[in-house]
């Protein structure tokens, strides 16, 4: 099965020091969508568009499609 995975989030927010709770409390993300994330479930692209803008990054920094 293909699919979109978001492994690199992870590591990306690592590298420039932001937590989920940041993105929580800062940044007005939900508990659900953090955990659609963690799930590798479908999110919104104005999701992967402020993720991209807070973590100063390209949406391939974050996210890759796995065959």
């Amino acid at each position: 099965m293909c699919m979109i995975v978001y492994d690199r989030l992870w590591e990306r927010m690592k590298e420039v020091g932001i937590s989920q709770y940041r993105l929580i409390k800062e940044y007005g993300f939900s508990s659900g969508q953090l955990d659609r994330l963690r799930k590798n479930e479908n999110i919104s692209t104005f999701t992967l568009n402020r993720l991209c803008e807070i973590l100063d990054c390209r949406l391939e920094d974050i996210a890759e499609y796995e065959k």
